[in-house]
C-alpha cells in the first residue's frame, strides 16, 4: 500500500490562502458545512498563534453570516495541554479523526442479502436519493438540509464522484458517496437509516466500491470517538493516523 496520509482525503471548499503554517478553505456555495469552512493548521500552532487565527477566522466568518469556526491540526499531533484547556475553557467541542485504508482484496467476503440491491444514483433515482438524504440532514436545520440536496445535484455531473443509492425490499434506505481520484477511492457519505441496519447494507455499499475499483486503494475517515471504527477494523482496514480538530458555535 502506497503511503496514504490525510492530504489523500478529498476536501470540498475554496483555498482562501495558504502560507507555510495553515490553509483557510471556504466553501460560499454552503456556508453551514462546517467541513468545508475552517483553518488547517499544517504545523502545531503556539497558543499565541492560535489565538490570532482564532481572531481573523472569527472577523472573516463574521462578514459571510456564519457563526462558527473550526481547526484541524497536523497529523498524528496531539494538542499541548494549554490549548487542549484554553478550547475547552472557550466552548470549543475537540474531537479526533482517524485514517483507515484496505487493499480491496483484504475487504472480506460479503453475503449478498437477496433484498438489498445497490444502484447507482442517475436522474433516474435522483428524486428517492435526495429524499433519503434530507431526512438525515434536516436534523442539522433545514437550511443545511436544502443546500446539500443543491450539492447533490452538483456532484450528479461530477466524473469523479460516484453516488450510490441501497434500497431493502425495494424501500430506499441507505447511500455512500465514492470519490475517485489517480491512486485512492474514498468512501464518504456512508448512512444506512436505523431500523435497517445490521442487515449487510453498508458492508455491501463498500463491497461496490471494492468491487469497482479494485487497482486502487479505498480510504476512509471516521470519528474517533464512534462505534464505526470498530466495525472498519473488523473488515481489514488499517488505521494510518488520527488528526484533531475543534469547532466552535457562537450563539450570538
Amino acid at each position: 500500500m502506497k503511503q496514504i496520509t490525510f492530504d489523500n482525503i478529498f476536501t470540498l471548499g475554496e483555498v482562501v490562502t495558504e502560507t507555510e503554517e495553515y490553509i483557510h478553505f471556504h466553501y460560499p456555495d454552503m456556508l453551514t458545512r462546517y467541513d468545508s469552512n475552517f483553518i488547517k493548521f499544517k504545523v502545531e500552532p503556539s497558543m499565541n498563534y492560535f489565538k490570532e487565527m482564532e481572531v481573523y477566522l472569527r472577523d472573516y466568518y463574521l462578514e459571510k453570516g456564519q457563526n462558527h469556526v473550526k481547526f484541524t491540526f497536523p497529523d498524528n499531533t496531539n494538542l499541548a495541554k494549554d490549548l487542549t484547556a484554553y478550547l475547552k475553557e472557550n466552548g470549543y467541542e475537540t474531537g479526533f479523526l482517524e485514517l483507515y485504508a484496505i487493499n480491496p482484496k483484504n475487504y472480506p467476503s460479503v453475503s449478498n442479502n437477496p433484498d438489498v440491491e445497490i444502484q447507482v444514483v442517475t436522474d433516474v433515482n435522483l428524486e428517492l436519493y435526495l429524499e433519503l438524504q434530507y431526512r438525515q440532514d434536516v436534523k442539522y436545520g433545514v437550511e443545511f438540509a436544502e443546500q446539500k440536496a443543491e450539492l447533490i445535484k452538483r456532484q450528479l455531473l461530477d466524473p469523479n464522484i460516484r453516488q450510490l443509492l441501497a434500497f431493502y425490499k425495494e424501500t430506499p434506505v441507505g447511500y455512500v458517496d465514492i470519490i475517485i481520484s489517480d491512486g485512492t477511492v474514498e468512501i464518504d457519505n456512508l448512512a444506512v437509516e436505523e431500523q435497517y441496519r445490521n442487515k449487510g447494507i453498508g458492508s455491501q455499499l463498500q463491497k461496490f466500491a471494492m468491487d469497482a475499483y479494485p487497482e486502487k486503494t479505498v480510504v476512509l475517515v471516521a470519528d474517533g470517538e464512534d462505534t464505526p471504527r470498530d466495525m472498519y477494523k473488523k473488515q481489514n482496514y488499517q488505521c494510518l493516523g488520527f488528526k484533531y480538530e475543534t469547532l466552535r458555535i457562537y450563539k450570538d
